[in-house]
Formats: structure tokens, sequence, C-alpha cells
């Protein structure tokens, strides 16, 4: 019996880009098409890629703490946070995660370009722009901010994990290496 219908190829729901069968990824912009094709469930295949991770971190955010008020101390990190999100999101990185006063970035997901590596670095000489202009407004309240910043860029595999509807990316080296960078920046930084 023939199928009188007709493949419809997938439509990205975050661009619209109309993408050849057989892509799970835009061509365009790089979102997930299974989405859209199944609202209630995500379902891409594991995709090999090459994404660049960002970490970064306030420098003494447990002294704040100590000696700022709570309120006070909330309010200046999420100032921090939107300095951090504006840099980033400049450069088309990708927030991941909240991490206390630390920030998760991907560069290469869920977007992908040719320059992430290159994305990563000028959003994070961007944060540090952005932390001297924060700085300017926080010297009548004797608060000074410094943040530490640690890039890593390497192969991973992109798909579903455990079921869950959200994109898991998983090789487990890639932050704890971000991450490591920063351990030994602030290893060499002096005390104060």
């Amino acid at each position: 019996m023939p199928n009188d219908q007709t493949a419809v190829p997938p439509t990205c729901p975050q661009c619209g880009f109309v993408n050849p069968e057989g892509f799970n990824f835009c061509g365009k912009c790089g979102a997930a098409l299974a989405a859209a094709e199944n609202p209630g469930r995500v379902s891409v295949k594991a995709e090999r890629r090459q994404i660049t991770v960002m970490f970064c971190d306030l420098v003494g955010s447990t002294d704040l703490s100590a000696r700022l008020d709570p309120e006070d101390l909330r309010e200046l990190v999420r100032d921090y946070q939107e300095a951090c999100e504006k840099a980033i999101l400049a450069f088309d990185g990708h927030v991941a995660q909240y991490l206390g006063d630390g920030l998760l970035v991907y560069f290469g997901f869920p977007r992908a370009h040719e320059n992430d590596a290159q994305r990563a670095v000028r959003a994070g000489l961007g944060i540090l722009e952005e932390m001297s202009r924060l700085n300017e407004n926080l010297a009548s309240r004797n608060v000074q901010l410094a943040v530490r910043i640690g890039i890593h860029t390497g192969l991973v595999v992109v798909g579903e994990m455990g079921g869950e509807l959200a994109l898991s990316i998983w090789r487990w080296d890639k932050r704890p290496i971000s991450l490591r960078v920063c351990r030994v920046w602030r290893s060499r930084m002096p005390s104060f």
C-alpha cells in the first residue's frame, strides 16, 4: 500500500530554517530539531562535537559573604552574573549552569560556530571589561570584584542521556579541566 504522505522537511523551532531530511540539528543555528518533530520527547542521536567550555567565578567570594549583608551579597552576585551574561551572550555563548558565584558556559553548543574557541576567549576578555565597569559602580560601596576564568576546548558527545528531556553534553573530563585551570591560577594568586 503506497504512502500518500509526503515527507515534510524538518523546520527549526528556533530560527525557522528548513533543513534537509536526516538532520538532527539545524544547519543554520545548531538548535536540536527533534523537539520540533515530537514536542513531548526529545530524542537526538549522539553526535560528536568540538565545544569550548568556560568556567568563571568570583575571587574572594567567601570573604565577601562574611563582610556583606546577605541581601547585599545577593544583589552583588546578581550584578556580577548579569555583567558576565552580557559578555557571554555578545559572543553567542550558552550559560549552562550557575554554580553559586560560578558560571559554566558552553561555546559550540547548542549553536556551533567555526570560531567557538575565539568567541570564548573574547567573551572572557569581555567579562574582564564588564568587571571594570561594575567595579567603578561599586567603588562607593568599598567593594571590588575580581574573577577567575578557565577555558578549554575539546571533543564531546552530545545526545540524550538517561531518558532526560534535555540534551546532555558528556565526556566527563571537559568541565574539570576548565575548573583545574582556575584552581592552578587561584593557587598562584597572592593571599589578601
